[in-house]
């Protein structure tokens, strides 16, 4: 089977409208293979730095860097630091200097360990927290982080080493007191949407600057993630895996949730191939509509500082997303 089966240029070309800059510029990018360099798509980054969606946050940005709580990175959800920083990294903002002055703000709530606490440390001994749980939250940092050039950052680099020390190796997974909520419903003994985060985040490091201990441990959650079958990762009564259903149904933006559309897109990105994703691939094409496109079932519109696409119709963002997956997994 080819990915050209799923693709269409009629549905290339509208990703490619210049409506919606920010598609347009992934897709030049991860379906038609134009470098970063390009005249194309550097004119594409122009345009969505220009956008109302981009101009809404940036607009909201206090001038100290934050938006928000000026202590909490995290709270209100959606509309706090770390979420705007994830959204502008994955809408393809670039580095700018207001981007920088939140990146810096951010650093303060970095622990010693490496690790990030929502809440900025008053003092040195909150700063030498052992508190060691979120890695949903450490992942998405660890993304737009890399997204806006800071992967050479000693802090940055500090986040990965910590990553690498506090994974299970025994387990498999990372810690989080949030789960599981009850242990004899799911089968991973770490949480398992977290490390989809995290691998996430860390499937953006080059693979020449990938130490040993870092391809151990994604090859180790690769296995992992398709031992439980992407998104059966839930436990019966009676012991049998159970689906994660809200995976089914597509997002975007998705914050600290996920769905088998993203778990495949990490999948993919880190190259893997494997009959065990078959079910899932299949799951996504079938999703496909008569027109080539996918429609937007899961959304935070309403939360944001801008909506995202319109919910139950047609969405460049999943339909770029599902395209990028089939192709990788196809070509």
């Amino acid at each position: 089977m080819s990915w050209e089966e799923f693709s269409n240029q009629e549905t290339i070309d509208w990703l490619l409208e210049k409506e919606n800059p920010s598609v347009q510029y992934w897709t030049l990018q991860q379906l038609q293979d134009k470098p970063e360099t390009s005249p194309e798509v550097k004119k594409s980054q122009d345009s969505l730095m220009k956008t109302q969606c981009v101009n809404a946050i940036l607009e909201a940005q206090e001038d100290e860097g934050y938006w928000g709580g000026r202590d909490d990175m995290y709270l209100p959800k959606y509309r706090a630091t770390t979420h705007n920083l994830l959204l502008l990294a994955e809408l393809g903002s670039k580095r700018t200097k207001a981007i920088e002055s939140a990146i810096e703000h951010l650093f303060l709530f970095q622990r010693d360990s490496g690790h990030f606490l929502t809440q900025m440390p008053k003092t040195a001994k909150g700063r030498a927290s052992t508190v060691k749980d979120g890695c949903c939250l450490d992942g998405n940092i660890l993304y737009y982080l890399i997204h806006f050039g800071f992967l050479e950052d000693p802090r940055t680099k500090k986040l990965i080493d910590f990553q690498i020390e506090y994974h299970s190796d025994d387990d498999g997974g990372w810690l989080c007191r949030a789960f599981p909520i009850e242990r004899k419903k799911v089968f991973p003994t770490n949480c398992f949407m977290g490390a989809v985060k995290l691998l996430r985040g860390l499937a953006q490091i080059p693979m020449k600057k990938r130490p040993s201990d870092l391809r151990r441990i994604l090859s180790q959650e690769v296995e992992i993630i398709l031992e439980n079958e992407i998104y059966r990762y839930l436990k019966n009564p009676d012991g049998s895996r159970k689906e994660k259903a809200g995976w089914k149904r597509f997002g975007f933006p998705l914050f600290y949730q996920t769905d088998v559309l993203e778990v495949l897109d990490v999948l993919t990105k880190l190259g893997v191939k494997d009959d065990r994703m078959q079910e899932s691939i299949d799951l996504v094409s079938s999703a496909q509509g008569e027109d080539g496109k996918w429609l937007l079932k899961n959304t935070y519109n309403g939360k944001m500082y801008c909506d995202i696409d319109v919910k139950n119709n047609a969405s460049k963002w999943i339909t770029l997303r599902a395209l990028r997956v089939l192709r990788r997994y196809y070509f």
